[in-house]
């Protein structure tokens, strides 16, 4: 297992420097200067080469990148060039909404996703297993955002029972809070649900007609004891993969539903940061997501490892 662990780690690190050096000069090869943006078209090349200055967008691309990812390395992520704050505080006040709105999705997700693929796989065959796999089809079909706003119509102003968009933040309390984040993570939740419990269903099938659960039948087990005692434990390491993942698309991907519902997220600050040039945000916050997917995959594999050991003698 430490062998194990230790390529694994190896493989983090290397992931992460890779995606530094792609994200920082990816950002670097868009036209627009952040500098002369932010004066306008009239300002004067000296005070547009003073302001390049201070915002320490002078020397060479090599020089800069290794600026940036040390400071990144020290914690330090930079100053803003629109705010005019440290750049980590900027994400921090964004990640306070974004990290509980994907968690919550993914609960609400999870809780869906597995029973129901249970259900789908115990009645394979049957109308149970149709109407599943033709409302998962459905779920998946549905863009979020289109249900989020069906959602907003149905339960914040046909029926009142959730705010319609806005965060009071978490000083108002843990409800308000929550309650505020539930109809953006159920719309988050619908896809990421029904790609889950077919998953879960196609996974279940396939261990269920391996020998071992044949044996477990001939010893006395029902069906539905085979499948909750045996065949659901060996059915996690594919269901393990699309949870990790989908807390990376749910994290990195809410850009849509945080601005259909307001919220000020990290999705919505990115989108302010790119249409204003600020570029040392947009660096350091997909960094930090590139940073939160590979930690996400990196968990996975260990999971991987704890749910299946023939998977650590492989590698």
């Amino acid at each position: 297992m430490a062998r194990y662990l230790a390529s694994r780690l190896l493989s983090l690190a290397l992931s992460l420097v890779a995606a530094s050096v792609v994200i920082f000069f990816m950002l670097e090869v868009i036209p627009g200067d952040p500098a002369a943006f932010m004066l306008g078209l009239n300002a004067q090349p000296e005070t547009v080469a003073a302001l390049r200055t201070e915002l320490g967008l002078d020397g060479t691309t090599p020089e800069r990148y290794l600026r940036w990812i040390t400071g990144l390395v020290q914690g330090d992520m930079g100053v803003s060039y629109t705010y005019r704050v440290p750049v980590e505080g900027l994400i921090a006040d964004r990640l306070a909404v974004s990290a509980p709105l994907a968690a919550y999705a993914l609960v609400l997700s999870t809780l869906l996703a597995i029973p129901v693929g249970l259900v789908a796989a115990a009645f394979r065959g049957r109308a149970a297993d149709y109407g599943i796999m033709g409302l998962t089809q459905l779920g998946i079909a549905v863009p979020n955002f289109w249900f989020g706003m069906l959602l907003v119509l149905a339960f914040a102003i046909t029926i009142p029972l959730f705010p319609a968009g806005g965060f009071p933040g978490w000083d108002t309390g843990l409800w308000p809070g929550l309650k505020a984040l539930t109809l953006p993570a159920v719309a988050l939740a619908l896809p990421q649900a029904s790609i889950l419990a077919r998953v879960m269903r196609s996974a279940l099938i396939e261990v269920l007609g391996q020998d071992f659960i044949r044996t477990a039948r001939a010893k006395g087990l029902t069906r539905a004891q085979a499948l909750t005692r045996h065949a659901l434990r060996n059915a996690l390491v594919p269901v393990l993969t699309i949870l990790g993942l989908q807390f990376s698309f749910l994290l990195a991907g809410a850009i849509i539903i945080e601005n259909v519902f307001y919220l000020p997220g990290l999705g919505r600050l990115i989108f302010q940061a790119i249409t204003q040039r600020d570029l040392i945000v947009v660096e350091s916050a997909v960094m930090l997501l590139v940073f939160a997917v590979i930690c996400v995959t990196f968990l996975t594999d260990i999971a991987y490892g704890l749910a299946d050991p023939r998977l650590r003698r492989r590698r």
